[in-house]
């Protein structure tokens, strides 16, 4: 969850969450992190610590063991936050979490040049919370502590449901990136363009095009 002083009944998590996807084949680890990262700050997510002074610090934890053969275990987290527009009661997280296996050095032949990128296991999970931050404001003052379930279920319930399905949408979204950035099967109910940002995966079982 964020990694903030936030109290847990203020959080709601978003059902299908932890989405997660997994590769393990031919990628570029620098390429991907460095598309993800701008892929997501181009939807208006910012670093869940200091959002309102806009400093990055959206990568709270970052581990990395070498084992003797050279190969690299990773672990990160991305913790991010948004605003949604038209609900000044209302905040959502996003929550990265990375776990990369066997990472080690290759090399691809691609339209007859060598390009040096990496290989191994990675799999990234994905949560989603809202933070009906409305109650900390009642919080505050105990003369409205009594009415705050009242506001909950009558008032803002349908806004709340409505944000659910948005925050969802969106999660759905970057899975279906993840995706395509890996160059995996996807089910989709439309007919996709091409991305704007170019894949460095390399899957084995596909032909160079």
């Amino acid at each position: 969850m964020p990694e903030l002083n936030i109290p847990g009944d203020r959080l709601v998590q978003i059902e299908g969450t932890p989405a997660r996807v997994k590769y393990k084949d031919i990628f570029d680890m620098k390429g991907f992190y460095e598309t993800l990262y701008w892929w997501i700050n181009e939807r208006g997510w910012k670093d869940a610590i200091d959002y309102e002074i806009f400093v990055d610090h959206f990568e709270t934890y970052y581990g990395e063991r070498i084992s003797l053969n050279g190969m690299k275990e990773i672990w990160i987290q991305w913790r991010f936050f948004k605003k949604p527009s038209q609900a000044p009661f209302l905040a959502y997280y996003l929550d990265l979490d990375w776990h990369v296996i066997g990472l080690e050095n290759t090399e691809v032949i691609r339209g007859g040049h060598k390009i040096k990128t990496n290989k191994g296991e990675i799999e990234v999970s994905i949560r989603a919370f809202i933070d009906k931050q409305y109650q900390g404001e009642f919080q505050k003052q105990s003369i409205l502590k009594d009415i705050e379930k009242l506001f909950t279920s009558r008032i803002y319930k349908k806004e709340l449901e409505k944000r659910k399905k948005e925050l969802y949408q969106e999660v759905y979204v970057l899975q279906n990136f993840l995706k395509q950035w890996f160059k995996l099967k996807r089910y989709l109910p439309y007919e996709e363009v091409k991305s704007f940002y170019p894949s460095t995966a390399y899957p084995s079982h596909l032909k160079e095009g």
